[in-house]
């Protein structure tokens, strides 16, 4: 059972009904594309019950594109609304069954199709509901994708197995958010990190969120003071689309804390405060997830940088978030973000965007007293908002390739 908005789903209805039109699903992978959010979420349950393979796929992504993306995912069969079932030519035999395919995020370069047993799967959840204790009789309320991982395994896998009924929400109006949440005891709310920051502006002073868990980027500095204010439990989970959620934050009070290994996986990355390579290793197989890092006395992953937006500054590591962290610190920033541009004596220096009040003068001031010569901004520039994404999380390298030209060699 689940709870779609303010109705309760028996996916059993349509599982029958699936039963009576499809043919061997274990042997097929299909493209799940339904407007329909009751009905994709108990097909997606049915297929993973029958052992099929299954991608599920954002409702708003057009039809034409939905079947490219389908077939370059391996799909032999599109499944859509009213049970339509729409043949996709695959070349060969490939085994096609037994995964849930997904989309890596495309943020630092081409999307890549990802499949993952439900075997690999099941493990996650058991391991993440295990170690997860803070939020064991919590009721996940799911205002995200469930066609993601984080909304889909984190938040409906996870409630199943823990035998909660959890609550999916496809209306994203912040008022309707708050609402469902007042309603719903001990509400542990799955959301993108823009809208708890939207959520948390909303709410009124004397009202604060119960739980909330982010994902899929360190939060703003700025954001994560208000988010952290308003609510009691807040958690951060870490991981990547090959190896799913591979670590919790149980309490949050450093965005850049990002969690503690989960008892399926093992990380690796710096000691002693020296970030290096982020690498998970499940089952045998070892994933470099591309982030710099490095864990603490008490096992916590503490996060440093993507390895791809270091600047190497005459071949000394400027990382951005010693940039930003230096100015947030100044009164009148209300968000930063460093990043790299080229430099024809050093080979990169750092760059600034920020917003606030706070002027150029006294942000350069700042960065002279907090950071060394090297980590200096070449080029520091207000703007009314910075680029960020619908979910809040920003392209250093789109950010560069905009505003190298404006830097002034030092």
């Amino acid at each position: 059972m689940f709870v779609l908005n303010d109705t309760p789903i028996d996916p059993s209805g349509l599982a029958a009904r699936l039963d009576r039109v499809l043919t061997e699903p274990a042997a097929h992978r299909y493209g799940l594309h339904m407007q329909n959010a009751g009905a994709a979420l108990s097909a997606l349950l049915y297929l993973r019950a029958q052992n099929a393979g299954v991608f599920p796929i954002h409702p708003g992504i057009p039809p034409e594109t939905t079947r490219e993306m389908a077939q370059a995912a391996g799909c032999d069969v599109m499944l859509s609304d009213g049970l339509k079932q729409t043949a996709l030519p695959q070349a060969g035999a490939t085994p096609r069954g037994g995964v849930l395919v997904q989309m890596s995020s495309g943020t630092t370069g081409t999307a890549k199709v990802i499949t993952r047993t439900w075997a690999e799967i099941a493990a996650e959840v058991e391991s993440y509901a295990v170690f997860f204790t803070a939020s064991a009789a919590m009721t996940p309320v799911i205002a995200c994708p469930v066609t993601h991982s984080y909304g889909l395994i984190a938040g409906v896998f996870v409630a199943l197995h823990r035998g909660h009924v959890p609550v999916v929400l496809d209306s994203l109006n912040p008022k309707y958010i708050l609402r469902r949440l007042r309603e719903t005891d001990q509400p542990l709310l799955y959301t993108a990190p823009a809208m708890l920051h939207t959520l948390a502006r909303l709410l009124p002073e004397d009202q604060r969120l119960h739980a909330a868990n982010t994902s899929g980027t360190v939060l703003p500095e700025a954001w994560f003071q208000l988010i952290r204010a308003r609510t009691i439990h807040l958690f951060q989970q870490y991981g990547c689309s090959e190896a799913g959620c591979v670590a919790i934050n149980q309490d949050l009070q450093n965005p850049y804390d990002v969690g503690q290994p989960l008892p399926h996986a093992a990380l690796t990355a710096g000691q002693n405060g020296t970030p290096d390579a982020v690498r998970i290793t499940i089952a045998g197989q070892t994933i470099d997830t591309g982030d710099l890092g490095h864990l603490n006395d008490t096992g916590m992953l503490v996060f440093t940088a993507r390895a791809d937006d270091m600047i190497n500054v005459a071949g000394l590591n400027v990382y951005p978030q010693d940039v930003e962290q230096a100015v947030m610190a100044l009164p009148g920033v209300s968000d930063a973000v460093s990043f790299r541009i080229p430099d024809p004596r050093s080979g990169a220096r750092a760059g600034l965007l920020y917003s606030g009040t706070a002027t150029e003068d006294a942000i350069r001031q700042a960065c002279r007293s907090a950071l060394a010569d090297y980590q200096q901004p070449a080029l520091i520039k207000h703007l009314p908002a910075l680029p960020r994404q619908a979910n809040g999380k920003i392209s250093r390298s789109e950010i560069s390739a905009q505003y190298a030209q404006e830097a002034v060699p030092a």
